[in-house]
């Protein structure tokens, strides 16, 4: 047996290491409980205060695009070279005021530049004292439509008569574009050049210097043109990338040409204004962000095409071409600068803001700004001269380039349509495009006019579609910017409606022809016999209240006018042959109304052998 302070030893000590372990479980205990206990409770209360609990949706297609959006930016190829333009700018002009001040000198010097190979539209006087008049691509001596009225009067004089000329750069592909008589067939969709060395009055003068070599295509240049009065048989050859139109009939004007030694004529500066616009445009995208790059790019381009590349027409036969392109540009400017900064502030911002690729943005975004403002150049492989329904069912291949391009812009507008799916805008771009396809096809149920989208329409549709930053976004926007700049700086803001005469131009009215069948033709001997002739041309039964008369063409020159009113016979006596004349006669009718010669029949022929023959009906 132990004491009592054993015992009490021994029995604290048992007490003390039943409490300890009492202690120990129930902290373990304890332990466990909490944590299965407080565990779901406080799950639980979470779940109940603060947010819904998260359920796991099945992956679909979402109309409004995924949550969240995916808001694209570009991110650079090698960012170090791409940023070491803007770094270097910074390092050499590290405050604003430097900037500033750098950016007004650099566009003064751009500017300079950009005035100083101007000076060849300044006056310059010929060999003789005259000044040297400018030509525009498609002027003529005969003008088109028969509009220099019975027997050529009112394009006469017909010989004794010289002008010293110049002719600007890129005539060589411009063509007619509605259907001209020359002899039995109707030329269309190509330069009116008719001849070889001696061309025919109504042949566009700088396409025939061209032809004559006396003028290049790529930096037109000076010459003298004379009138030589009648000439027969006009030979079609080819020569400096021409084919000219041959005609084998008499004509009562024509003209030579000569080089003009005396006149110094500068070259078209469109090559070198083109290599001063690129390099001050691209170095502007290269340093500067979008703020101050935008509306620098857009009037040195705009100005380029109004000045350079594509300007308006001049006044006819004008000695300096500058007035007429300042005052088309100062007319233009204002309201393109407008749709300028609506335009920035739609879409352009969103797609350069914040771009840190400075290169790619050069090359794509400029590159395609220089495409479409040149499309002059460019697109001129187009066979689609003009987006209306009589151009697309007449020109050759028309149909399928318009196939062709629209195949292409859906592609295009799925891609797209696509990106605004990813960045949740596609309902708001959708309702925008659902108010512009409304707009247009209340333009269509107008009365009494057509529809006609121009390059500057076409821009304006599409651009709100390129508010993104992607690389197709960077070449879309660019190339439709450069078309708006084209369009607008070119042709000005052409409206949207226009009536089927300004649509015409000098194409067909699409009036009623008279049946050459009708014509009653007698062939008889001339008074001095032999080869002359005497052909009859005899419309009684073509007499109607709803024309006023009747138009004979001969050749192409309008030789006689009928009126149904008076009671004379409606006969006309047209003498062929005699002499060395073994050329054969193109006849052609057309009724009057109010004044105006309609829609000439195809051409009936009176050949050399003295018979008659008349060609099927079409419009010319």
């Amino acid at each position: 047996m132990g004491t009592r302070d054993d015992h009490a030893a021994e029995y604290g000590a048992r007490e003390s290491d039943a409490v300890a372990s009492r202690i120990d479980e129930e902290a373990q205990l304890l332990q466990v409980d909490e944590l299965d206990y407080e565990e779901p409770d406080w799950s639980h209360h979470r779940r109940r205060t603060t947010r819904p609990p998260l359920v796991k949706k099945k992956k679909g297609f979402r109309f409004s695009g995924p949550h969240p959006p995916k808001i694209q930016k570009i991110r650079p190829w090698f960012p170090s070279v791409q940023q070491a333009p803007c770094q270097l700018l910074e390092r050499v002009c590290p405050e604003n005021w430097q900037k500033t001040v750098l950016f007004v000198v650099f566009v003064l010097v751009w500017l300079g530049a950009f005035v100083a190979p101007l000076r060849w539209a300044l006056p310059v006087k010929a060999g003789d004292g005259d000044l040297v008049v400018n030509l525009d691509c498609i002027d003529t001596f005969w003008r088109r439509k028969n509009l220099c009225g019975l027997d050529g009067i009112d394009c006469r004089p017909f010989s004794n008569f010289s002008l010293a000329f110049r002719c600007p750069a890129n005539c060589a592909g411009v063509k007619v574009l509605n259907p001209h008589a020359v002899g039995p067939q109707n030329v269309n969709y190509r330069p009116l050049v008719i001849g070889d060395g001696t061309y025919r009055g109504d042949s566009f003068i700088c396409g025939a210097a061209i032809h004559a070599g006396i003028v290049s295509d790529s930096a037109g240049g000076c010459g003298r043109v004379s009138l030589v009065g009648e000439h027969a048989d006009f030979p079609s050859t080819e020569a400096s990338g021409i084919e000219s139109i041959g005609f084998d009939a008499p004509f009562p004007l024509a003209f030579t040409f000569s080089k003009e030694a005396a006149v110094s004529c500068s070259r078209d500066p469109r090559d070198l204004s083109l290599g001063v616009s690129v390099f001050f445009t691209s170095a502007l995208s290269i340093f500067m962000t979008a703020t101050w790059q935008f509306f620098p790019i857009f009037t040195g381009i705009f100005a380029h095409v109004g000045f350079v590349s594509d300007p308006p027409g001049a006044s006819f036969h004008s000695t300096s071409v500058l007035p007429d392109h300042l005052s088309a540009f100062a007319g233009r400017f204002l309201p393109a600068a407008f749709c300028a900064v609506v335009l920035y502030l739609v879409c352009v911002r969103r797609t350069l803001d914040g771009l840190a690729a400075q290169l790619e943005k050069t090359a794509l975004w400029l590159g395609g700004f220089w495409f479409g403002a040149l499309s002059n150049y460019t697109l001129d492989w187009i066979p689609i001269q003009r987006l209306t329904a009589h151009d697309l069912e007449q020109q050759p291949g028309a149909k399928a380039a318009l196939a062709a391009i629209l195949t292409l812009l859906l592609l295009v507008v799925l891609q797209q349509a696509r990106s605004f799916w990813l960045e949740g805008r596609l309902p708001r771009m959708l309702a925008l495009y659902g108010l512009l396809l409304a707009g247009l096809l209340l333009c269509l149920a107008a009365p009494g006019v057509r529809l006609r989208i121009h390059h500057y329409v076409l821009a304006l549709l599409l651009l709100p579609g390129t508010a993104l930053q992607t690389r197709p976004s960077l070449l879309y926007q660019g190339l439709l910017l450069g078309l708006f700049a084209n369009g607008v700086a070119r042709w000005g803001f052409a409206p949207l409606l226009q009536t089927p005469a300004a649509l015409r131009g000098d194409g067909a009215y699409g009036a009623p022809l008279p049946s050459v069948a009708d014509v009653a033709v007698s062939v008889s001997a001339g008074p001095a016999g032999g080869a002359r002739a005497v052909v009859g041309f005899d419309w009684s039964r073509l007499v109607s209240p709803a024309f006023d008369g009747l138009s004979v063409l001969v050749n192409d020159v309008e030789r006689h006018r009928d009126v149904f009113a008076d009671t004379a016979g409606h006969v006309f006596n047209y003498t062929k042959g005699g002499g060395g004349d073994s050329y054969n006669a193109y006849v052609r009718f057309a009724y009057i109304k109010d004044g105006l010669a309609l829609d000439y029949t195809e051409a009936g022929t009176f050949y050399a052998n003295g018979t008659w023959g008349d060609g099927t009906r079409i419009r010319t």
